[in-house]
């Protein structure tokens, strides 16, 4: 199989992990729980070719077409493919997740016009909980946890106890950078402190390979380095592209796309400013700024 091709990870005998490599930009992970007589879909892809390559991979592996798709936030590389699993399936996530799929619209087509996404029918969740909610694949118990404004103000965590398994969405990019331009620098430190209390020992990122709970502790050093940046930066009047192009990256000069360094930034000093977790921020701005971070060229979906 050539490295770049999905693959899918047997967790659980209910439970798969569906992997998209190599994890970056509209490259996200994706899974389900259950079998021959029904599953729960957590995630869907970017395009609508690669949600049909999801869909046959979940069906070669015996599960039923998933009565319910769980959606861990709002951005197309987790939502665009929701229409392919419809009319069988009922698309659930957290109800600012819904209001965002809503305003984002065609997102990703505004952000990379080239890309061929497919017929694309933005299919926001239908069934919305605010923040809890337990679901289950035949007896397999699938809780629902809004850990705050994180990743985004509608993100879901979604917990196996009885698997020990945990899909974190966005919350971590393994082998990734994190990207906070929609959510919160705060709030994203706060969601690492609740995934460890999960205890779940096997971590389904939401980019990147599968990962154990390390992957919370490489999240949490990267965004206490933003944060004593914009710090620094923000006292010294600097803008953020200055701080980000001043910055030495060390360790984490080896994660993929480096550029969100400068997004993040921006989050940062949002919050320092005072605004609230999860404002929005100037978009041109920061894909402005990721652009000039990435040589003047804009950053590349893979999908």
């Amino acid at each position: 199989m050539p490295a770049h091709d999905p693959y899918t990870v047997q967790l659980a005998p209910d439970v798969h992990a569906y992997v998209q490599p190599d994890g970056g930009w509209c490259l996200n992970n994706a899974g389900w729980v259950g079998g021959a007589d029904g599953s729960v879909l957590i995630d869907t892809t970017a395009t609508e070719r690669r949600a049909v390559a999801l869909r046959d991979a979940l069906l070669a592996h015996g599960a039923a077409p998933p009565s319910l798709v769980v959606n861990t936030h709002h951005h197309g590389d987790h939502t665009y493919g929701n229409h392919v699993f419809l009319p069988e399936a009922t698309v659930v996530g957290h109800e600012a997740c819904r209001s965002e799929v809503l305003a984002a619209g065609r997102q990703l087509h505004l952000i990379w016009p080239q890309t061929d996404f497919g017929d694309v029918r933005v299919t926001p969740p239908s069934v919305t909980y605010s923040d809890r909610m337990t679901l289950y694949a035949g007896g397999t118990e699938v809780r629902l946890i809004h850990p705050g404004v994180a990743h985004t103000t509608g993100d879901t965590i979604v917990h196996l106890p009885e698997r020990g398994v945990v899909f974190t969405g966005d919350l971590v990019f393994h082998g990734g950078t994190p990207f906070l331009a929609t959510g919160s620098l705060r709030g994203s430190l706060r969601a690492l402190d609740l995934l460890r209390s999960l205890d779940a020992e096997t971590v389904v990122p939401g980019h990147g390979p599968l990962a154990d709970p390390s992957a919370y502790d490489a999240t949490e050093a990267y965004l206490r380095f933003v944060a004593e940046l914009a710090e620094d930066g923000h006292a010294r009047g600097l803008t953020p592209l200055e701080v980000a192009r001043g910055a030495d990256l060390g360790v984490f000069g080896e994660l993929r796309e480096p550029e969100r360094l400068v997004a993040n930034v921006h989050r940062a000093y949002a919050e320092l400013e005072g605004r609230p977790e999860g404002a929005p921020l100037d978009v041109a701005a920061v894909f402005g700024d990721m652009a000039a971070m990435n040589g003047g060229r804009a950053v590349a979906c893979h999908a």
